[in-house]
């Protein structure tokens, strides 16, 4: 829905300085957000958001809200405008809370210690059928998450569902005036964030108050703190109630003696629940309630929760060194997730006849003291069988004696007992716990890339410099970042200011989220298998056919996912992928208008011939076609699309076709792909002298007796084969590497792990270092010239058992 700036100054009270027309449909607080700049309008929430402005400004966001504290820190430009106001987190809230009140359907509010998110997604799968559901992405169910959920409301929004999560007193009534629910849902009251409240009651008390206006409350009427809370609280509306021992409440639930499936009762119709550990259990009666509220049949309610799915395990499991599986869980450090990873462990078919092992950070907001979570701790782990180790200060409290106070200290004691083994690992969310999987799953290799990530910088500086004024950049990150490690050169390009990061596959993408990756990321080749992954990550996928889209748009809205930004492949000439820019632009227009779920945000193709100048009459061609195809793909929607065509190699030797952005591949891991000349090297593979031998003439190297000595020579083991990804090609004396500064033969086949050197006339010793590829005298397209292959392939082919190092000059 559309709002004018005036509007906008009007509702949230501000004082608005400048006076350009224009409209407001997105709402953002993180400038990594951002998408639609022209209509788009940024919070700045704190003084150190205000940093954020220009940037945004450079990138066409031309409307801001601001603290008055913080005003006279901007620059404030002619043809933008600031709203000024005391507080821009009341603001934001102030204009959800306008914009809810244009919606007169039923809005579902959730609250409670446990369970908001799964009751949230389980009744939009409950009643995606029925209705056109807005509900919180993810768990956004803070004091700025709950307005931009609420902000996705719009006229074709006939049910809302939102979470509502507090951690101080007097954070509900804010809550309350955004959602306004119609309905109530009060899913239990656990111990989380208890420090912050006198006592459980009031902490329950101040939960109630979400739904001090609502018509109609769900909860569970065991729960004997709710039900006190519902005494004490201003709620004066129907009460919907289940229960496991209250035969009249509206829905039953009755344990099967025997160990099955419970059995719920609703309106005297039953039916077997498809759940039986209590979580799920508690969380669809919950679901179950609400949804006989809102109208549907018994026999619906049954059907529908068959298609259920279990509750998540959000949990990591790895193969470590000495026969050990890692388990990491810090997805919740808590007590109550502790007993189910407890159990999760013991159910793996890995744990079976293996010791079970503990090690469990300390937990924050559980409302107990050390010595209460110890005995809590201390019943979960008794008949178990599980060995813990503890690591915190507050474990230190209580085990002063067996508990280490840092991970440090912990890693620095001798952990050679830690094999054969199932470790479970629960601490923080932070990469000082995180080293704890990195000790286990470590495997030293004497052979070693080493990756310059200033050299990363520059590169990618090398190609700014040739791009016009505001030509964003996507950076290529797909095949572990050409071999070099995605994960710590896309932390590079995030600092240095790329716009976009763009991978193959979806589980790349996923693995730089887990990294903490926050710029946008494109799927360039997203699988069918693997859909529901880009939805959850927010990782942006490339379409290229029909068979692709129709199948985004049916997980997209399994998800409930609206306006998911995505970016459409022309083919003009590669013949890979891609639709067809005069044959299919007119059916994929009227695809993409017919839904919401999906929305395109960029457009683009892929030059067959930029680093060749032969080609340039076909890239012309290539470039004409896609403009043609791009500007009906434009005027179907009131949104810019962006443009992108150029590669490393076009964005530098066509710059009339950077439109929107670029691409950069190749040129940023140092080599110029017209030419293959060394920009700035990021890459140098390097291994160790194992073995010295001094060998006769005549004798032969290696399998297969291909290379028989001259001379009386001195042939060198190294530990890097075909399996680290040095190619076969190159042996038999047809390549070379450098051992002190000279060339060092390659003799003998190359071996799967081991490689042999001539260094009859190279003064050396074991021990020595040998440069593979990556010195100004030995640059990888010394190896890709001499086996007839392209640059990329040398660096891609280098193993994920070569330890990477990073480093800055």
């Amino acid at each position: 829905m559309l709002y004018n700036i005036s509007q906008i100054a009007t509702i949230i009270g501000a004082r608005r300085i400048g006076n350009a027309t224009t409209s407001v449909r997105w709402i953002i607080t993180d400038s990594r957000s951002l998408c639609f700049p022209d209509e788009s309008i940024f919070f700045a929430l704190n003084t150190l958001a205000i940093s954020y402005i220009d940037g945004l400004y450079e990138r066409g966001v031309r409307q801001f809200v601001l603290c008055e504290a913080d005003a006279d820190k901007v620059e404030m430009k002619r043809d933008a405008n600031y709203l000024v106001t005391p507080c821009a987190l009341t603001a934001l809230q102030r204009l959800a809370e306008r914009h809810r009140e244009r919606f007169a359907c039923p809005v579902i509010g959730i609250t409670g210690s446990n369970g908001k998110t799964i009751v949230k997604e389980w009744l939009y799968r409950m009643l995606m059928a029925d209705h056109n559901i807005t509900r919180s992405p993810r768990s956004y169910n803070s004091q700025i998450g709950v307005p931009l959920s609420v902000w996705g409301m719009d006229e074709e929004t006939t049910l809302g569902i939102f979470e509502a999560g507090i951690s101080m007193p007097d954070e509900m009534s804010r809550l309350q005036a955004i959602i306004q629910p119609t309905i109530g849902v009060f899913t239990n009251l656990g111990p989380a964030h208890q420090e912050n409240f006198e006592g459980p009651q009031q902490k329950a008390v101040e939960k109630m108050m979400l739904f001090k206006d609502t018509d109609t409350l769900i909860v569970n009427t065991d729960d004997l703190l709710v039900r006190r809370s519902l005494a004490l609280s201003e709620f004066r509306g129907r009460v919907v109630t289940w229960s496991r021992v209250n035969r009249e409440a509206e829905v039953f639930v009755e344990e099967n003696k025997e160990g099955g499936l419970p059995t719920c009762t609703i309106k005297g119709s039953s039916f077997v629940m498809p759940f039986a550990d209590e979580a799920s259990v508690s969380n669809a009666a919950t679901c179950a309630a609400v949804c006989l509220q809102l109208g549907l049949s018994p026999d619906t309610i049954a059907q529908r929760m068959a298609l259920l799915e279990p509750v998540a395990m959000r949990m990591e499991v790895k193969q470590g060194r000495n026969n050990v599986t890692i388990i990491n869980d810090y997805a919740n450090n808590d007590y109550e997730s502790l007993d189910i990873a407890l159990d999760f462990m013991q159910r793996m078919p890995e744990a079976e006849g293996r010791r079970h092992l503990l090690v469990l950070g300390d937990m924050q907001q559980t409302g107990l003291t050390q010595q209460q979570l110890r005995d809590k701790v201390d019943n979960l782990l008794r008949g178990r069988n599980v060995t813990p180790y503890y690591i915190g200060r507050g474990w230190c409290t209580v085990y002063p004696d067996t508990a280490w106070q840092t991970v440090e200290a912990f890693l620095a004691d001798d952990k050679s007992h830690l094999k054969d083994c199932v470790v479970l690992l629960k601490g923080p969310s932070d990469a000082r716990f995180a080293q704890i999987t990195k000790a286990l799953e470590r495997n030293v290799h004497e052979t070693i890339l080493n990756v310059d990530l200033q050299a990363v910088t520059a590169n990618f500086n090398h190609y700014r410099r040739m791009l016009r004024p505001g030509v964003q950049t996507i950076c290529m990150v797909k095949a572990d970042a050409y071999g070099a490690g995605a994960v710590m050169v896309s932390k590079q390009l995030q600092v240095a200011g790329a716009d976009y990061l763009a991978v193959a596959v979806a589980d790349e993408g996923v693995e730089l989220r887990k990294a903490g990756i926050t710029k946008p990321i494109i799927v360039m080749n997203p699988e069918m298998h693997a859909l529901g992954t880009l939805f959850a990550y927010n990782l942006q996928p490339e379409v290229y056919s029909f068979r692709l889209l129709d199948a985004l748009v049916h997980e997209a809205r399994g998800e409930g996912v609206t306006n998911f930004p995505i970016h459409i492949k022309l083919d003009t000439g590669m013949h890979r992928l891609g639709f067809d820019p005069v044959r299919d632009i007119d059916e994929l227009v009227r695809s993409l208008k017919e839904q919401k779920s999906l929305l395109p945000i960029s457009v683009f193709s892929h030059f067959v011939g930029a680093d060749e100048t032969s080609f340039d009459a076909f890239t012309e061609r290539q470039a004409d076609l896609f403009s043609r195809g791009a500007d009906t793909l434009q005027k179907a929607f009131h949104h810019h699309i962006l443009r992108h065509v150029c590669n490393s190699a076009a964005t530098e030797h066509f710059p009339d076709y950077q439109m929107d952005m670029v691409r950069l591949g190749l040129g940023l891991y140092g080599i110029a792909p017209r030419n293959n000349r060394t920009i700035h090297p990021v890459s140098q593979l390097t291994t160790t002298i194992l073995q010295i031998h001094e060998l006769e003439a005549g004798e032969t190297i290696g399998y297969g007796r291909h290379t028989t000595l001259a001379r009386r020579s001195r042939i060198a083991a190294i530990p890097i084969g075909y399996a680290d990804g040095l190619n076969r090609r190159l042996g038999n004396r047809a390549g070379y590497c450098l051992v002190n500064g000279r060339k060092a033969e390659y003799v003998g086949n190359i071996c799967m792990d081991v490689a042999m050197i001539d260094v009859t006339d190279i003064a050396c010793k074991e021990g020595d270092r040998a440069i593979i590829f990556g010195s100004d005298r030995l640059p990888v397209t010394v190896l890709s010239d001499t086996i007839g292959t392209i640059p990329y392939e040398i660096l891609t082919s280098v193993s994920n058992r070569v330890q990477r190092i990073y480093f800055r000059e």
